[in-house]
């Protein structure tokens, strides 16, 4: 069980169609369920990308707001969430894989500023009462500013980053800000450039916990909408996806331990000390 946020960089790394991949491919015992929250506040992709507009704008991000100010948020949540397993009425969805979509405009971003501390709170809610898992897309800027409350509160951090010099440059400063603030930070590499896990690791100093093939005719199906090719589920993407996604739990629960133990021990001291 864990919160997880994917944050980005200056280019648009692929943080959308990475979270959408991660989703899908999740490892999901019976009985638990994977949240993909769309918290970008430069404006999610989802609605008129993977899903075409076939929704409109019913559900999403930009709902809560009133119900934070009500005392609702926490049905109101559960009410904007997407199931991703729908497949057009053909069978019945076990309703694991769920999103709930992001803001379309970014000038919605300004009303959302007592959503996102409810969010984090929701989130930890989720996975402690129900044992879900959390995956929170904060696009390229969602790691700082009001929302980066969500960043904060995750059990683990990851930025997506494709490995050429362009991107990670521009990634540089925004790892090392995250690195001071939340620690653990790790990175998920999208291989489209010339260099290597080892080499990432060196220059922006935080590991690399999974690669992700750079594979944009699959990768338009995520992002896009496009026709889903045979196979896909069983693509170089989806594959690289499903060991990422382990790898991610595996990462979050260590990081979890880890402070859970540094905060008993804190609270150890504090009682030493009355």
């Amino acid at each position: 069980m864990a919160v997880i946020a994917l944050a980005g960089c200056t280019g648009a790394p692929g943080v959308t169609t990475t979270a959408l991949a991660l989703l899908l491919s999740w490892p999901l015992e019976p009985g638990r369920k994977m949240i993909l929250a769309e918290c970008d506040p430069d404006g999610g992709a989802v609605l008129h990308g993977l899903l075409q507009g076939t929704l409109g704008e019913r559900y999403g991000l930009r709902n809560l707001s009133v119900a934070a100010r009500t005392g609702e948020f926490g049905n109101a949540f559960w009410r904007q969430l997407i199931d991703l397993n729908d497949g057009g009425g053909q069978r019945e969805s076990p309703r694991d894989r769920l999103l709930l979509p992001g803001i379309t405009d970014p000038a919605q971003a300004a009303s959302l500023g007592s959503v996102w501390k409810g969010l984090a709170a929701m989130f930890r809610g989720i996975e402690a009462d129900y044992g879900h898992d959390v995956l929170i897309d904060l696009g390229r800027s969602g790691a700082f500013g009001p929302s980066g409350v969500l960043a904060d509160q995750a059990d683990s951090v990851l930025v997506v980053v494709r490995n050429t010099l362009r991107c990670l440059k521009a990634a540089q400063a925004g790892v090392t800000a995250l690195e001071d603030r939340v620690g653990d930070v790790g990175l998920l590499v999208i291989d489209e450039g010339p260099y290597p896990a080892g080499e990432i690791q060196r220059v922006l100093n935080v590991p690399v916990v999974a690669t992700l093939p750079y594979a944009p005719a699959d990768a338009r199906v995520l992002s896009d909408g496009a026709e889903q090719p045979r196979r896909f589920t069983k693509s170089p993407l989806m594959k690289a996806a499903r060991t990422g996604s382990a790898l991610s739990v595996q990462r979050a629960a260590v990081r979890r331990s880890r402070l859970d133990r540094r905060r008993a021990f804190a609270g150890g001291e504090v009682n030493r000390g009355r």
